[in-house]
């Protein structure tokens, strides 16, 4: 196969146009093209008035050698790359060591089917309830303000990323396409095949319950076990080693080989984590709020005359600003076309999330505008003092929204002058079950609060109307990622002081977002079957080699 990449077509092309393209590049007749995939599809809109297609296609060719020594100085054509995950292990038969996975996010999703697939026999055990039974307890918060602490938009089968946009991409650095994996494994469950070849590929939340509870009967159907409603409480170790996972109901699950896919909000964990000794470090991560637009103001913005096309869908931003006071403010987890959504685990604290549906037509777009804190700024020495500050705002929030889960907000326009707002614009909030308006200044530090203020007339500058008199401002967001890193060895992916222990994922601080989350948890699989494999080596006995050998 041949890679093609930067074939640029007009966004309304005739159908045949993109066979034609990569028949010209490569300067052969049409006969010679014997087939092609399109790898990534995305849109270039730095002219408003004429926004492009842009491929990058893999070829079948006819007298490929001869067409890549011809074109060995053009940059964008060069040899594919080979794609296929390629197992590093595989279970032999009789193989009674059976690894566990705690937490059933997309991090211990992709282990737990990782392993499956190469005849581990994984156990998972995730705190929370299945797909079907956490989208009821979830929409009870969302409509009766009833609130279940082990079953919401953190906890249970699918992880935080279930109730998002479900956005599939990342920035990691992936050399063995493992990223790749993942998405073949949504689409094999279910998710839309447009996600291996568009630039910003999302599910959604709906569609994204039904591809994890296929992937789940997956991983029962090869030998796996998944137990849901069983939160880890204690670790049992045997001088720095591993040797199995306490429950809250006082059952011992016996294992040397724990994969520890932890959510961002797993705080208790982190506790107990920290108490047992287990080696933790403080991590930077965000806090800010979420901020509401007219969908169809960020699409004039950003597509001009293209706004509406459906080929293009909603469009999304990403914005940075550097304030004066050494803060850094960006927009987090943008969300076309969608919802703020309440995403607090723990009673009488108030959090918000963005989410998505696949179609993006929700009236409003949202994103986090947050701002980056560190331990060495802001929380030196206590490596649960970020989990301290997370759970101090939440309850400020809680208190700010009327004690009963609803949000605090507030106009951009009267945050901007300080005065706390008493009645909505033509911008009408979606976090349910509702917001109170009034001030946001005692939601968060000072510093936060400076900083917002200086960053949204800069955003304003770059999308008009960002800073809108009648945009919503609603509290808080606080969970951006894990306040803390679970340290492991790069080789081993082990925990630095806990033999057998694998941090793995967004809770553990090694991932940040459904993709990079997978990948990590296919890495960690990996390393587990591995480590399984040469253990398994090592308690063999050695086989008599007979007489007069040795």
């Amino acid at each position: 196969m041949i890679r093609i990449t930067e074939l640029s077509l007009p966004l309304d092309h005739p159908d045949d146009a993109l066979r034609q393209a990569i028949v010209r590049r490569l300067g052969i007749p049409d006969g010679d093209l014997l087939g092609f995939t399109v790898f990534k599809r995305s849109y270039d809109a730095r002219k408003k008035s004429s926004i492009l297609f842009v491929y990058i296609v893999d070829a079948e060719v006819r007298n490929e050698a001869a067409i890549l020594d011809r074109l060995a100085r053009d940059g964008h054509v060069r040899p594919a790359p080979d794609m296929r995950y390629k197992p590093v292990a595989q279970a032999p038969a009789g193989l009674r060591e059976r690894p566990i996975v705690v937490g059933f996010g997309p991090c211990g999703l992709f282990a737990a089917l990782v392993l499956a697939q190469t005849g581990f026999r994984p156990v998972v055990l995730e705190r929370g309830r299945d797909v079907r039974r956490r989208t009821q307890d979830t929409w009870a918060l969302w409509r009766k303000k009833v609130l279940t602490p082990e079953s919401n938009v953190q906890f249970g089968e699918g992880g935080a990323g279930l109730f998002s946009d479900g956005k599939l991409y990342s920035q990691i650095r992936d050399p063995k396409f493992y990223g790749r994996k993942v998405m073949q494994e949504f689409v094999r469950a279910g998710a839309p095949a447009e996600i291996l070849y568009v630039s910003k590929p999302h599910i959604g939340t709906f569609r994204l319950t039904g591809v994890v509870a296929a992937m789940r009967r997956e991983i029962l159907a090869l030998g796996g076990e998944i137990r849901f409603e069983s939160r880890v409480t204690d670790l049992q170790l045997d001088d720095g080693r591993m040797e199995g996972v306490v429950l809250a109901d006082g059952q011992v699950v016996r294992g040397r080989h724990v994969v520890l896919a932890l959510g961002h909000s797993s705080r208790d964990t982190f506790r107990m984590l920290h108490r047992r000794g287990v080696f933790i470090e403080p991590k930077a991560f965000s806090i800010g709020f979420r901020i509401e637009h007219p969908q169809s103001l960020i699409d004039r913005a950003r597509l001009g005359p293209h706004a509406g096309h459906p080929a293009l869908g909603a469009a999304d931003y990403r914005l940075v600003h550097h304030a004066k006071n050494g803060r850094t403010v960006y927009s987090f987890c943008m969300c076309p076309g969608g919802t703020v959504v309440a995403a607090t685990s723990g009673r009488e604290r108030v959090v918000t999330n963005g989410m998505s549906q696949y179609s993006r037509k929700e009236r409003n777009a949202n994103a986090g505008i947050v701002v980056g804190i560190t331990p060495e700024q802001d929380f030196p020495g206590d490596p649960l003092a970020g989990v301290e500050l997370q759970e101090r705002l939440e309850s400020i929030a809680y208190e700010l929204g009327g004690r009963d889960y609803c949000a605090p907000a507030q106009l951009v326009g009267d945050f901007l002058r300080g005065v706390p707002s008493t009645k909505l614009g033509d911008v009408i909030p979606s976090y349910q079950p509702g917001v109170r308006l009034g001030d946001l200044a005692p939601a968060l530090p000072d510093y936060a609060i400076a900083a917002i203020r200086e960053a949204l007339p800069a955003f304003g500058r770059q999308i008009r109307g960002f800073d809108r008199d009648d945009a919503v401002l609603t509290g808080v967001e606080t969970r951006t990622s894990s306040p803390i890193r679970i340290t492991r060895d790069p080789l081993t992916m082990q925990s630095v002081n806990v033999q057998g222990l694998y941090p793995a994922g967004e809770g553990a601080g090694y991932a940040g977002g459904i993709l990079s989350a997978g990948v990590d948890g296919i890495r960690v699989a990996e390393a587990v079957a591995l480590s399984i494999l040469q253990d398994a080596a090592a308690a063999a006995p050695c086989s008599d080699p007979g007489p007069g050998r040795s």
